[in-house]
């Protein structure tokens, strides 16, 4: 299929993202009005403007949304303010929230980025607002009963395990070996996983890492770094490396591809790049089946997105211009 078909194809699909959803704030702050507290004598950062997007699994489903894909998040997030904006950013971006479960006592995963008006840099320590502790069971239940109620009715399964403390953010061992079980089950449905530090604990999924992920996991799971093996071992349909500019490669039952891309010289911002990826190319392999083709889009929409500041998003029309 060429990038239209492709384009057209992909509007009908439906797509569930489960995992870590956060919220992401962009604060531009005024050197010019930085004065001194009259109590402590601590100069303030004073923010001017605030603007707030979805940001982790978020960023993946407006990735999607921008493709004219229809996508739902089952994510766990705190029931306060951060929360109440979190949800309210969903909506506007036309992304279906009633997976998402308010847990009282949670803290919304939320990243405060402080960016100079003057200069546009992001420039002093991120402010992050984090929940230090497990999942308690009574969310991780909610959170399984919610992916369960969707899965039936979506075509794509992305799972979206960012967090790097040691039992996981919303996908902690109880709902990762639900997804797994449930994909063993339903051979024929695409469930796709980016897993930042957690890769090899996962089993019938196709597993998205980056090259740096992919050799620590395979070093954790193998003793060694041996990409077919680990694909075996974690029983994975498809296992795909991603490697910045020099492409990505693709390891299944058939063997090793390596799919090049044109490197990028002198890119604004590479954040959420692995994300945007994760948005074109999964949507590409359910409607093309061949994982080439899906690597090769996801690549033009990353290719995008990292010419663009903060999390951006790659639209049809900038698609078919490129």
């Amino acid at each position: 299929m060429n990038v239209g078909e492709i384009l057209e194809k992909i509007r009908g699909v439906r797509v569930l993202i489960v995992g870590d959803l956060c919220l992401d704030r962009w604060c531009r702050y005024d050197p010019a009005l930085s004065e001194a507290s009259r109590e402590t004598g601590i100069p303030r950062t004073a923010v001017v403007s605030t603007e707030v997007t979805p940001g982790a699994a978020g960023t993946i489903a407006n990735n999607l949304r921008a493709l004219g894909v229809d996508v739902a998040i089952a994510a766990a997030i705190g029931a306060d303010g951060f929360g109440f904006e979190l949800e309210r950013a969903l909506v506007q971006n036309g992304i279906r929230s009633e997976f998402v479960y308010r847990a009282p006592g949670l803290a919304t995963f939320t990243y405060t980025k402080l960016i100079n008006v003057n200069t546009g840099v992001e420039d002093l320590p991120r402010v992050d607002f984090i929940q230090a502790h497990d999942l308690p069971r009574d969310v991780e239940d909610a959170v399984i009963a919610r992916v369960e109620a969707a899965w039936n009715n979506v075509d794509v399964v992305v799972v979206s395990d960012q967090a790097e403390t040691a039992t996981g953010g919303v996908v902690t061992p109880r709902v990762r070996e639900w997804i797994c079980t449930r994909a063993a089950q339903d051979p024929a449905k695409i469930v796709w996983v980016d897993s930042r530090v957690r890769s090899e604990h996962f089993r019938h999924v196709i597993l998205k890492p980056n090259r740096d992920e992919a050799e620590e996991s395979s070093l954790r799971a193998l003793g060694r770094i041996d990409f077919p093996a680990y694909r075996e071992l974690t029983k994975s349909p498809l296992l795909i490396v991603t490697r910045g500019g020099e492409g990505a490669s693709i390891y299944s039952a058939d063997g090793e591809t390596n799919v090049v891309t044109e490197r990028i010289e002198n890119p604004v911002d590479i954040c959420g790049a692995g994300d945007s990826f994760t948005a074109g190319a999964v949507v590409t392999l359910h409607v093309t089946g061949s994982a080439e083709q899906a690597v090769r889009f996801g690549n033009m929409v990353a290719s995008i997105t990292i010419m663009k500041p903060g999390t951006g998003t790659a639209s049809p029309e900038e698609l078919l211009a490129q």
